[in-house]
Parts: C-alpha cells; structure tokens; sequence
C-alpha cells in the first residue's frame, strides 16, 4: 500500500471483510470489465491480480449464486490463493476448500458439494471431470490464473472447453503478467480459454504508477576461464564432427555448433519424415540428433551455470549408457574419446567458477554494505540451485527451492517443505532464495531487494516473471550474469527483444483508441458496481466492453443480468446457495439449492435434485439410466488424449480408477491394454514388466483381453527384427488367447474403444466390472522376474536364459562363455552378468 498519512480507503462489498482491501483504482476497472465478460487480466507481478479475481467472484456469488473456481498451476500457488481468500470473503472457511493430489478422489468429490469456492491445480479437475466426480454446471465464475499455460495439450484448455458446454451461466477470467509473446500466442490463450476482452495494465498507466517503484536491469558479463573454454571447446568439436554427418545425410545445412533450437527443430522433423517413410537413414540420422542434443546440453552447462553442474550431468548419461536398453546416442556419447577427457577434465576442476564469485560479491554488496534484507536468485538448474546454495551458506543464510518431482541424485520438495520455506523467507527467518521456476509463477513471494538472474531466461514470459519480484514497493535492483561470448548473452538479447514485442503486442490489443475520460469513465462505473449496497447487478452485463450507466440502472430496476452468453438470469436469488454466510445477501429465495447436489452434465444444465449426505455422489449423469456406456480408464491413462477425449461424448461416462490389470475396462469380460508401437518394442527387450506378464495377468481375470498397438513403424522400432515382433504377436493370441488390434493414433484408438465398449453394454448387455486384483506371481514369473533383475537384462534374455540352462541356480553359475549359448546373449551381456553375480558387495550394510 501506498504510504500516507491519510486513512486509506477500502472496498465495500457484502462479501468483503470489512477494511481488509485497499481500494484500488485500477483493479476495480479491471474487475469491472472482468464481470461483465470472458476477459483476459494482465497486471504486472505484485500488483493484485488476484485481488481483481477476488473482486469478480465476490461480485458474481452474490448477484448469481453457485460456485467458484480458481485454478492455478502450482500447489503452493493454490493453497496461497486459498489463504488470501479464506482473509478476504465473508464465507465459512470450509466452504473455501482446496483441491489438490493430495486430496483422495473420493473426498474431493464430497468436498465439490459442499464448497462455495474451490482453489484447485487444473489436472486434478482435469481427472475430476474425465471420471465423472464433478460437474461444472453450477460454477459460474472460472479463474485460470498463469493463464499463458493455456497452450498446447495443457489442462486448462480442456477445462476450459468443459466448462462453457456445461456450466449454465459461465463467466471466465484469465490473469497473467505475460501471457504470451507475440499477438498469435495472445490470441491462441483467449481462444483456448474463450476469452473475449483484453484488459492490460502496465506499470506507465496513471493508476498503477504510484503503487510501482523503479526497478534497476542490469548485466554483468562473466569471463569464463580457459579451463572452462578448453572442456566447451572439445564438446563443441564432437557437435559438428555429429552435425558433419548429418549434412552428408541432406538433413544439416551448416555445421556450426551454436546452432539455433529452430534449426535442431526442423532437423528433427525432416528426420521423422524420413522415418515415416520407411528409410533407414532417418533413424541412423535420429540417433546422431539425440547426440547432438545431448551435447548441447552439456555445453549449456558447462557454459552457464557450472563445472559442478556437468559433473553431475555427466554422471547420470554414464549411468544411462549402463543400463539396460540403453539408445546408441548415450552409448557413443560417453565412449568419445573427447567426451572422455572433458569428463576427466571436470572432474579435475576444482576453481571457483567465476558465476559463483560474482554471485557471492552481488549479496555481500545488498545484504552488507545497502543493509537489504532479501534477494533471490533464480536459474535454470536444479544442480546449480543445490550446489549454489550449499556455497552460500558459507558466508549467508540461504534455502533451496525446487520442484516436489525427485530425479536421480536429487530429491524434490514436498508442498510442506515449500510452504515452511516461503513462510520463513517471508518472516525473515533466512535472507537468500535460491530457486529454480518454481517461484516464478504468481506465488506471493516477499518483494526483494536484489533479483538476480544467474543466467538469462531465453522467453519474455519468464523474463517478466522473475523480475515481477523485485520494486513492488520500493526501489529494486535486477542483476543478469552473462557468460562472455557463449548462448547466455544470446538469450539476454532474444529476452529483451521479446519483453519489447509482448509489451507492443498487449498495447495494440489494449485498445488505445479510448481517451482517458472513457478510461476513467469505466473505472467510475465499476467502482459504482462494487461499492453498491445489496448488489445492483451492473456486472453481469453484455459483450460489449463494459456496462453503460443506462445498462446498470435497467438492470438494477428489472432485477435481472445477462450472462456473457447471453442469458438472462435473476441477480437475486437463481442458483444462490442455501448456507449461512450467504443466505443473508439475497434474502428468502425460493431458488435451487447450490449445495443440493449436482446437475446433469450434459450441457444444458438439467434440473438440479436434492442429495442425502449419504447418497453415491454420481455428479456426471448426462443420460437416462441405460443410456451412457461406461468406460473405466486407468489413471496412469492420463498422459494420453483417449479418455479426456472420451469424456467429452454424450454417450460415455468414463471413470478413473488405478487398475491392477490393463489400461481400459469396456465389460465384465473385455479388458484392454493399450501400447504405442514404441511401447510394445521396449516390453519386448526390457523393463519391469513385459507385455507377456501384463496380458498374462489380464487374461487371469478377463476372458477376452484385448492388445491395442497404436501408431505406424512397428517393424522399425530399434533394433529389433520384424521377425521378433511377429512371433511376440503370435505369442499374445496364440498363447495368451489375447486379440491383438493395431489402430493409427489415439483417435482411432479413442473410436475403436468406444465400438467395443457399446458392442459390449448395448448389444450383448454386459456390465462393466473391474476385478483382477494383482495375484502372486507364478513358479515361472518369479524364475523369470529373479534372472531378469541381474544386470537389468529383462525378462526376454531371462527366458532365453531359463531355457537354456533350466533352473536359475544353473544361470547362476554358468560361466561367461556357457551363458553366450543363449539366444541373445552376447559377449557384453555375458559379462555384465557374471560381474554382478561374481563381485564382492561393497554396499553400506557390510
């Protein structure tokens, strides 16, 4: 808040504790168009975007009634949200409920009935809605806050897409500091999300500049030491003797290597057509690709962020080249003999890499001599973010903060563990943040006195994120390190470039044409709306840009607002939930219950029916009894469009559940597992669990197990020969009793399940029942399974093996050239084997 000597006025609104906001000009013009339409927010980080949420939710629960919804991408994010809500609305704080993974699927479905405002991460309403536990046809208020991930397969485009089918009165708000760079990203957000208005804020705008202070850019530029050079160096000679190779095969046209992504793009989908059309140089030239792009990582690392962050690197390819179906890239890739020495090198290197130096004197100078309190430091590594951290902590008291994800030699952080951080770095209980991109996006990290960037961040988006941290309330200092001649001065350049053009992009949709009397106009009549005693439904409103005075005063006279879509609705009383907290805003009505149950979800929004609290809460019922097939999909199918895509047809109810067997039930007899022909390949040479073991179990427990392989190349998977294929095939429905059904990609698949599952329920009049829970593995399985573990060799070579010798006590004492005698084992298999089973263990325990 600004400082005065003044009382500072606060918004009034029967929602809204008392006194709790500050009034905001800006924000209540922003909240106003936001009521009355489908609308993009962007408001620089730190200045209250979600506050203009709070605003449109408080405004639509009391004129219309229903449920709120926010989304957002992150745990810690949602949860914030949740805190600020539960301050700031006049609703019991069980009615603000949060959802996320760590909330069981069956309690978030009793939670959705009972909630007024969810807060929620956008893939577990994603799955909430495959499954049919929830229905948005009483939500009518949507937030997708960090709404520039609405792009691509991301789960906010098909929650989007849901919503305005089913819910009866929608109304959406996006919100993001930087929703995209250029106009196309723009508009491709707002048409994933069905936005219709763009309203931008920027720190220029006269109502924004008085709550902004001055944020300071500046670069520094790292010399790297010839150490350092020399390793890069003799990476960058194996990129273009590799990129040499693919120029003789047409596909590279120079064989610099610092090529652009662009260029590696179109490389690789050059390669891919080549495949597609059977030719064998596509796939010699996809694996040299897979080198290249293994390279230029290291490089990268090596570069711009630390000899330590190459060792490490370096570290996990050896170990992948050692493991079991290992790709020929990480094998080539660890034995060049270049490689081999940069390796040696690195892990000779014990300098202090000049980043680190620059870094600790950066601190030094805000923290000791300008008397700051906080800086963070954000980069790209989490090798970097860990190694760094233990440095700082040498001369600072410094936190790590990292995705929840565990990776091999790194382990995540709980949402807890994050919360407890950010909650002591708010509390000044440690002064330096040392992040990755998790706390780039919304969180209500503490405004700082130093954001530095141990790197630049090649896109505007994240750019504008990580400097939002900084001069919110006081003056800020941005620091970018820059490593001398090497991609980091690239990516600053490009990122300066895109700020300039996502800010002329928003300016141009901003629609400058209105004079600034217009402006104030507008902002006038939404304050008018939101200080309103009893809630005079000026915001409900039309397609246009925002009510006029002559539109409010009707619609306070008639009682009546207009959803964004059009329809007409009472402001009074429709859909208004029968609770305390807010029953006392809209009087007696005789309406709908908003917490009686779910409607149909069939996007008409059917009549709505009381529930007893101990009814089977079956929020998606979209069809007469009998009508609706039902599909069970395994969770794990999520990954795939196929039961999303599904969920979207009058005719299917899908449910989500983990099964112990398949990916798919259709019947009480019809069990699918679905493969992509890559899948299929790597079951057959590798991994925990062969498609032989998967359909075996499946064919235990469902008479008609069905195999789906989807996609073309099955015959050119690795190095697998046809022949191998073929007779796997014949094994599955020769041996197994599976059908084995090719299909073309996931739609043709999503088709195909749907035949099977209405032949199944409407022609033959079966149920669907899912049973098949995991049984003992048989005498077979567990021989298999013992053989397979050692050196990783799978279950394939132990069979073979098994065949070979018998028993696994004759595997085991086989020597390196008995073992040789089985089909697939060669000199390099047979050794690893013996080396496993011969070598002393040197583990912990001894």
């Amino acid at each position: 808040m600004a400082a005065t000597d003044e009382e500072i006025p606060s918004i009034d609104h029967p929602l809204l504790e008392p006194d709790f906001l500050e009034r905001r000009l800006y924000q209540l013009k922003l909240a106003g168009t936001a009521a009355n339409d489908h609308t993009l927010v962007c408001l620089p980080t730190g200045l209250g975007k979600t506050t203009v949420s709070l605003l449109v939710t408080a405004r639509r629960l009391e004129e219309v009634g229903g449920k709120s919804l926010m989304l957002a991408p992150t745990k810690p994010l949602v949860q914030q949200h949740a805190e600020f809500y539960r301050e700031a609305l006049q609703i019991p704080d069980d009615e603000i409920v949060v959802f996320t993974g760590d909330v069981s699927p069956d309690d978030r479905a009793a939670l959705w009935d009972e909630s007024t405002v969810i807060m929620a991460t956008p893939q577990v309403i994603e799955n909430d809605l495959v499954g049919s536990r929830i229905s948005l046809s009483d939500v009518t208020h949507i937030t997708f806050d960090e709404c520039h991930r609405a792009t691509g397969d991301y789960a906010y485009n098909y929650i989007a897409e849901r919503y305005h089918a089913d819910a009866n009165q929608p109304l959406v708000t996006g919100m993001s500091a930087s929703p995209g760079g250029d106009e196309e990203a723009i508009l491709e957000v707002c048409e994933n999300l069905g936005l219709h208005e763009v309203e931008v804020m920027t720190e220029e705008d006269a109502d924004v500049s008085e709550f902004t202070h001055d944020t300071d850019v500046e670069w520094e530029r790292i010399d790297l030491p010839e150490a350092v050079i020399e390793i890069r160096d003799a990476l960058n000679e194996v990129i273009t003797e590799r990129l040499e190779k693919l120029k003789e095969l047409g596909i590279a046209k120079s064989t610099q290597p610092d090529q652009s992504q662009k260029d590696l793009n179109r490389m690789r989908a050059e390669l891919q057509e080549l495949i597609n059309n059977d030719q064998s140089e596509g796939f010699k030239g996809m694996s040299v690709h897979a080198e290249v792009m293994k390279l230029r990582q290291a490089v990268t690392l090596v570069e711009t962020q630390s000899v330590e962050a190459l060792r490490r690197y370096f570290d996990r390819q050896r170990n992948q080249a050692r493991s079991s179906g290992a790709s020929k890239a990480s094998q080539r890739l660890v034995s060049d003999p270049r490689v081999k020495e940069s390796m040696r090198k690195a892990e000779k290197y014990d300098e202090l890499h000049p980043k680190y130096r620059k870094t600790r004197m950066l601190l030094a100078e805000t923290l000791g001599l300008e008397g700051g309190e906080r800086v963070i430091v954000f980069t790209e590594s989490r090798d970097t973010a860990e190694a760094l951290t233990d440095f700082l902590n040498d001369s600072f008291d410094a936190k790590r903060f990292v995705g929840q994800g565990d990776r091999e030699g790194s382990d995540g952080m709980t949402q807890t563990q994050q919360q407890e951080v950010l909650n002591d770095f708010r509390a000044g209980e440690f002064e330096v943040l040392v992040s990755t991109s998790v706390a780039e996006e919304g969180l209500d990290v503490p405004e700082v006195d130093l954001v530095l960037f141990y790197e630049p961040v090649p896109t505007a988006i994240r750019s504008i994120q990580r400097k939002g941290r900084t001069g919110r309330q006081s003056e800020g200092r941005v620091v970018v390190l820059m490593a001398e001649d090497t991609r980091d001065e690239a990516y600053f350049w490009i990122s300066r470039r895109r700020e300039k053009e996502m800010e002329n992009e928003l300016r141009e949709l901003k629609g400058m044409a209105d004079d600034l009397e217009e402006e104030l106009d507008d902002a006038q009549q939404s304050l008018a709306a939101f200080e309103s005693a009893g809630g005079d439904g000026g915001g409900g409103g039309s397609n246009s840009r925002s009510a006029t005075a002559s539109e409010t005063e009707a619609e306070v006279n008639d009682g009546t607002q207009k959803s964004p879509d059009g329809a007409a609705s009472s402001s009074g009383s429709e859909g208004v939930a029968d609770r305390p907290g807010l029953r006392e805003f809209h009087g007696g009505d005789d309406g709908d219950d908003g917490d009686s149950g779910d409607s149909g979800d069939d996007g008409d929004g059917g009549d709505r029916t009381d529930d007893s609290a101990d009814a089977e809460i079956e929020p998606h019922e979209p069809h007469a009894e009998g009508d609706a097939i039902e599909i069970v999909a395994d969770q794990r199918e999520m990954d795939a469009n196929i039961a999303r895509e599904l969920s979207k047809r009058d005719d299917v109810d899908i449910r989500l559940e983990t099964l112990d067997v398949g990916d798919y039930v259709l019947s009480d007899r019809v069990v699918v597992e679905r493969k992509s022909v890559a899948d299929f390949v790597d079951s057959l040479v590798g991994g925990d669990r062969s498609v032989f073991e998967q359909v075996g179990a499946m064919a235990r427990h469902y008479s008609r197990p069905v195999v789906v392989v989807e996609g073309d190349g099955l015959y050119e998977q690795r190095d697998v020969h046809p022949n191998a294929v073929r007779g796997a095939l014949s094994s599955l429905a020769v041996d197994f009793g599976a059908s084995v059904l090719r299909t073309e990609d996931e739609t043709d698949t999503k088709e195909l399940l749907g035949v099977i599952a209405g032949r199944e329920q409407e022609t033959s009049d079966r149920e669907v029942s899912v049973h098949g829970e995991k049984q003992s593995k048989t005498l077979a399985e567990q021989q298999e399974y013992v053989v397979g573990s050692i050196a990783e060799i799978g279950p394939v070579t132990a069979r073979s093996l098994l065949c070979e010798f018998g028993t696994v006590e004759a595997v085991m004492i086989a020597t390196e050239d008995e073992l040789q005698a089985a089909d697939g084992v060669g000199s390099v298999t047979a050794e690893r084997i013996r080396e496993v089973i011969g070598s002393d263990y040197t583990g912990s325990g001894k």
